[in-house]
């Protein structure tokens, strides 16, 4: 994705992966409005399809027939209270990753205790995503689909056991929400979908008791897989087991709460594919951009990007989220990707300086940095300068020598990963 370029004059601009950010927000609207466009069709193929659209045989569809009745059999589970379902989740383990939902048990308490004491029971293990809209929607939860034999009546199992309990929670990406028959309110059950992208007009027309806190990545992905005409997908995509565990306790972001001195203790092993550049960091001019390396280091979100830029006799660039071999999924972007307020100072960009690219605004630094090959004067007081290359600078040199197409290396340039490592006294 694009990202400004770095101008060598007084009014030089240094890119940064917040264009990007701020590009992938756009697109992700852009898909989310072209999943919602035919809102009304939406309704009608994915939630409220008639079931005559399937095919299915004529006892199948009456009524009271054994495949019915044993799609609508519960097991009995014991009663979960409300104060209970406030410190639990549940873990959807997959056949393409795990998914892992909380509750609204204040909002939708009923919904929220049937699927909780159905997971008690056993009930969804072995059933599957049957259905999908790309960017739009996965739903699950039919007891039917257990069986694949039984492809044709996906979708008619488990239903109308609950009443609504309609809220004032939105449909955005990640909610959980009940499948109700068209035209009946009092249809919900087992079954249940998953918004990929926000869905506003299913907003207190559905039942949202839940919402996903990790694994949208694998929510995309089954959303994407290929689909019959009536949304079923094609390939099967199974519920292995689904538990309920209690809420663990969040995890510390690396170096939030190091102090200035600490983070003294601590430098950055850069390893390229044209071998390893170490950089010493500066806390005293930039302590809240050091911790940003640290933490983006330690938890591995340089590890595949590629230098991306080379301005010969100026910078070598790199840190671009968008340049990832694996994508950064939207949980590790909204948990570590922030903006950083400016840290200029009276440090100079000298050949090893390491600093933070930028867009327009002073605070727009997030991941983007780069690597000055020479004295750089007009970029001081303008960029955060937070470390200097100790070792490796010969590396940089053989980076900065690429053949370029443009400022953009021929040839993919990887950082392989990005190792923290702490200073022996």
């Amino acid at each position: 994705m694009a990202t400004r370029n770095v101008k060598k004059n007084e009014d030089a601009e240094m890119a940064d992966v917040h264009g990007t950010k701020v590009q992938n927000r756009q697109m992700f609207r852009k898909n989310a409005v072209a999943a919602r466009k035919p809102g009304l069709l939406f309704l009608i193929l994915f939630l409220a399809v008639p079931f005559s659209l399937f095919p299915q045989s004529s006892n199948a569809s009456k009524p009271g027939t054994s495949a019915q009745s044993k799609a609508n059999q519960v097991p009995a589970s014991p009663a979960i209270s409300t104060e209970e379902l406030k410190g639990l989740q549940a873990v959807l383990e997959t056949s393409m990753g795990d998914i892992i939902l909380q509750f609204y048990p204040e909002k939708a308490p009923n919904h929220v205790k049937y699927f909780a004491g159905l997971v008690k029971s056993g009930f969804y293990d072995g059933t599957t995503f049957h259905r999908v809209i790309l960017r739009g929607i996965i739903q699950g939860g039919d007891p039917l689909s257990k069986d694949p034999a039984k492809k044709g009546f996906y979708g008619t199992g488990g239903l109308k056991k609950l009443k609504p309990e309609f809220n004032e929670t939105p449909h955005k990406r990640g909610t959980v929400s009940a499948v109700l028959l068209p035209g009946d309110p009092n249809s919900a059950g087992s079954q249940f979908f998953i918004c990929v992208s926000d869905q506003p007009q299913l907003d207190r027309q559905y039942t949202a008791w839940g919402y996903v806190v990790e694994g949208m990545d694998v929510v995309d992905k089954i959303s994407a897989l290929a689909a019959d005409s009536t949304q079923l997908v094609l390939e099967r995509v199974e519920i292995k087991k689904v538990s309920l565990r209690p809420i663990p306790p969040p995890v510390p972001i690396p170096f939030s709460e190091t102090s200035k001195e600490e983070l003294k203790n601590f430098r950055v092993r850069l390893e390229t594919s044209l071998g390893n550049i170490l950089i010493e960091l500066s806390p005293d001019v930039a302590p809240e951009t050091c911790r940003n390396f640290l933490k983006l280091s330690k938890v591995g979100l340089f590890d595949g990007t590629t230098w991306h830029r080379v301005v010969p006799g100026f910078v070598i660039q790199g840190g671009d989220m968008s340049t990832r071999a694996t994508a950064i999924s939207a949980e590790q972007m909204s948990k570590y990707v922030k903006n950083l307020q400016p840290e200029f100072s009276d440090a100079k960009h000298v050949k090893g300086t390491v600093s933070m690219a930028r867009g327009d605004a002073p605070e727009s630094a997030s991941t983007s940095f780069f690597i000055c090959l020479a004295d750089a004067p007009s970029l001081d007081g303008k960029y955060a300068a937070f470390g200097k290359v100790i070792e490796g600078i010969e590396v940089v040199d053989q980076i900065a020598a690429a053949p370029l197409d443009g400022e953009k290396p021929k040839e993919r340039i990887e950082l392989i990963r990005a190792v923290v490592e702490e200073v022996k006294k």
